[in-house]
């Protein structure tokens, strides 16, 4: 089993805003896709998938789901973590942007940065 308490998260995916006419890269995709890099321990994790809308400015909605896997033949690498809840503060550019107006010129996602291995 894996215990999610304290710095233990890692980002290993994040999809990002496209510009002229403003969306997101995910928006109507039936499913995505992400790769766990091969360089993390083996071991039980768990796998977090986080959208989060923006709907109405200033009051994000998250939206999340949590599958354990058992990773096997891993390596050694260690990314650095961070805990849920405490990852991402209140006042983040992107959790408080108004996607409607002005229309967005840059976006970045919220959280940490990508761990590619």
């Amino acid at each position: 089993t894996f215990n999610g308490d304290g710095q233990v998260w890692f980002k290993i995916a994040e999809w990002e805003a496209t510009f002229n006419p403003f969306s997101f890269k995910c928006y109507n995709l039936n499913g995505l896709t992400a790769t766990i890099p091969r360089s993390i321990s083996s071991g039980q994790y768990l796998v977090r998938a986080e959208q989060i809308g923006l709907h109405v400015a200033g009051a994000p909605q998250f939206y999340v789901s949590c599958g354990q896997i058992n990773v096997t033949g891993g390596g050694s690498a260690n990314p650095s973590k961070v805990s849920i809840p405490g990852y991402v503060s209140a006042s983040d550019p992107g959790l408080t942007v108004n996607i409607y107006n002005p229309v967005p010129t840059a976006y970045k996602v919220p959280g940490p940065a990508v761990f590619s291995g």
